[in-house]
């Protein structure tokens, strides 16, 4: 199959170089020529749990040339919806669109795009850390889940396929919004906190402190998804985070490596969405809405940030 990967952050690159590895097409969609540069020049280099290699994979900056089947979206949430509109105005109409970002809302927006018939979302437990352009370290292997599944030989069923090939565990579902609600009150235990901290995945179930704020946090989630009608892909969510935890030890999170990296994040689409469900919905979210406006706050923040 051929991909378009939009964007070369950790998750990009992770699947662009296990796809191509595989004999898939895999061409990424980046926004600074320096950085499509040096991916062009110097392949994409993975090393991990999936193992250490390095491979050549084709990086542009403006409208792609050539025949894709699939344009796999792993940009930041909040980049969601000026992507979307510059690939509606590019992409042939029979190219399927694939979201496994972070975050509440991504779905909605790349629907409006392009239709319920071409987009299908998803959500994945891989874990990855951006070391530099084009280098990632796989940190932790998990299940990566489509949907709506379709037909037994259409879309979802050629991209599991070809992830198969490239090694990862992957299905697909009739249905994925309760499951991004599910990866949601994961992220939402995590995320901020370690953005917070500093800390990688795998410390904070072991410390007390942010033990007991992620369990405080994943309450009033549930208490927000309960209220919006949603069934939840596991029983008891503070163990599904937990094991998220261990599962993912020594990952540093997506929201710890943008602040360390002096970025934007998706904390408005993560604690920041439970904290608008629940205003809607009539639910209290005060620890959601302090790890929002905590992490809000560094955003805010980075030059002014003292050092010993």
């Amino acid at each position: 199959m051929n991909f378009l990967i939009v964007g070369p952050g950790a998750m990009g690159c992770l699947f662009a170089g296990h796809l191509k590895r595989a004999g898939h097409q895999a061409v990424i969609l980046d926004y600074r020529e320096d950085r499509a540069k040096f991916i062009n020049g110097n392949g994409i280099s993975l090393e991990g749990v999936g193992g250490d290699f390095k491979v050549r994979v084709n990086a542009v900056t403006g409208k792609p040339s050539g025949k894709f089947d699939v344009a796999l979206i792993c940009v930041k949430a909040y980049q969601t919806d000026e992507v979307s509109r510059i690939l509606a105005s590019w992409l042939d109409p029979d190219v399927v669109v694939l979201t496994l970002q972070n975050g509440l809302g991504n779905l909605e927006v790349l629907r409006n795009s392009f239709g319920d018939g071409r987009v299908l979302g998803g959500v994945t437990a891989e874990g990855a850390t951006l070391l530099g352009p084009g280098h990632v370290r796989h940190a932790g292997r998990g299940p990566t889940i489509i949907g709506p599944a379709g037909p037994d030989h259409g879309p979802a069923a050629n991209i599991v396929s070809a992830f198969s090939d490239a090694g990862f565990d992957i299905r697909m579902v009739d249905g994925v919004e309760n499951l991004i609600w599910g990866k949601l009150i994961v992220n939402v235990g995590i995320n901020a906190l370690t953005a917070i901290t500093r800390l990688k995945n795998g410390r904070l179930p072991n410390i007390e402190g942010t033990h007991q704020v992620m369990k405080e946090a994943i309450g009033e989630a549930v208490r927000v998804s309960d209220a919006a009608g949603i069934n939840l892909p596991y029983p008891e969510p503070v163990e599904r985070v937990e094991e998220v935890c261990v599962g993912t030890a020594d990952n540093i999170a997506s929201m710890l490596q943008d602040v360390l990296a002096q970025r934007a994040t998706e904390i408005g689409f993560i604690n920041g969405a439970i904290v608008r469900e629940g205003r809607r919905l009539g639910i209290p979210t005060p620890v959601n809405f302090t790890l929002s406006s905590l992490v809000e706050a560094l955003q805010d923040s980075y030059q002014d940030t003292v050092s010993l």
